[in-house]
């Protein structure tokens, strides 16, 4: 028998890393979560704390590990916490949290989707304020009457939004027209509510609005997610190699007004393909598909009508997608799929995909 496993049924007490770092900091925590997006808000957070004249620290797991932050003794604390994290937390009672989506990840782990979200609930543990995702009907139903609460939405009014001011889309803080959204230096409209996730956890902390859209305007994403590699002979390469799941596929392909060439595939962690179907039928012209469950994704889109191509490799498969690509075209690599079939990690994935789009060019 293992011995934590047995000091746990001994009625041993259990202290996770954020437990710890909970105890150690007497200054206000933000934390984030959801299966898609939390690096990109919590970067997006920190830098908006900055902007705002705020001594802010930035980990948990994305970056530095939550202990190692305690020493920068910062007035503001800004976690992205994992599903893994969380269900070994007890004692987190974070100023503001979000959980901004849930979607079919960690399924190998978890025993289904329900399960994964109850983990991921665990971040609004406490009396802080709930920042919650209106769009997402399994966030929607964490919500709790009795606690102060921040919504948004790209798709209807709620606290932080999107809407129509003079024939222009704007981020929406109740009646405010805070910026453009064009002046959002992002690809897709999933990024928008990244952004207003942000705009939400800030005002709940009261950093100020002007300061958050200054590091909005700045902002200029992370590696691996939604990223422009190249324009080549008319045609944008997109690397998403972070889209390790069916969830952020769908949202990168939303993202787009146009069809795409999309590249994808990996290890698809036990999640249903056939989720992907809708969102590739309406949003993908032609589909490449390379890694372990390539097949199971072509399966899922048989009666689709949808062009599907096969590649061994990322080479391979950019190759492929440069052919049929015509002038305007966009190719994303979105996998929705985990990538250590074939790769050591999701960036060593986008790395090989960048240097493939690269060759291009000659």
């Amino acid at each position: 028998e293992k011995p934590i496993m047995k000091a746990i049924a001994n009625g041993s007490k259990i202290v996770s890393d954020i437990d710890l770092f909970t105890c150690s900091v007497a200054v206000p925590i933000i934390a984030i979560t959801g299966s898609n997006g939390k690096s990109t808000v919590t970067t997006m957070l920190g830098d908006m704390a900055k902007a705002a004249g705020k001594r802010v620290a930035v980990g948990g797991n994305l970056g530095i590990p939550a202990l190692d932050l305690i020493e920068q003794h910062a007035d503001l604390y800004v976690l992205e916490l994992s599903s893994f994290q969380l269900e070994r937390t007890a004692v987190l009672n974070a100023a503001a949290a979000t959980v901004l989506n849930v979607s079919a990840d960690h399924l190998d782990r978890h025993a289904d989707i329900a399960e994964y979200a109850q983990e991921k609930q665990r971040i609004f543990n406490g009396n802080g304020v709930m920042v919650i995702n209106a769009d997402d009907p399994i966030v929607s139903a964490m919500q709790d009457a009795a606690r102060r609460t921040y919504t948004f939405s790209i798709k209807k009014a709620a606290d932080f939004y999107l809407a129509d001011r003079d024939g222009a889309e704007y981020l929406m803080h109740g009646e405010n027209a805070l910026m453009p959204l064009t002046a959002l230096p992002l690809e897709g409209r999933h990024n928008a509510a990244n952004a207003l996730a942000a705009l939400a956890l800030g005002a709940a902390v009261g950093l100020d609005e002007q300061a958050m859209c200054t590091a909005l305007r700045k902002f200029k994403g992370l590696e691996h997610r939604m990223q422009r590699v190249a324009e080549i002979r008319g045609v944008t390469w997109v690397n998403d190699s972070k889209a390790t799941n069916i969830g952020a596929c769908v949202a990168a392909l939303e993202g787009y007004a146009r069809k795409v060439i999309l590249i994808a595939g990996g290890d698809a962690k036990g999640a249903d393909m056939n989720e992907l179907t809708p969102a590739i039928r309406e949003k993908a012209k032609s589909v490449v598909l390379m890694g372990k469950d390539a097949p199971l994704i072509e399966l899922a889109l048989k009666d689709s009508s949808v062009p599907v191509y096969a590649a061994e490799n990322m080479v391979q498969a950019v190759q492929i997608a440069a052919g049929i690509a015509e002038n305007g075209d966009s190719v994303l690599l979105s996998p929705a799929c985990a990538s250590l079939d074939q790769y050591k990690n999701y960036q060593d994935r986008g790395n090989k995909f960048t240097k493939a789009v690269l060759a291009l060019a000659g």
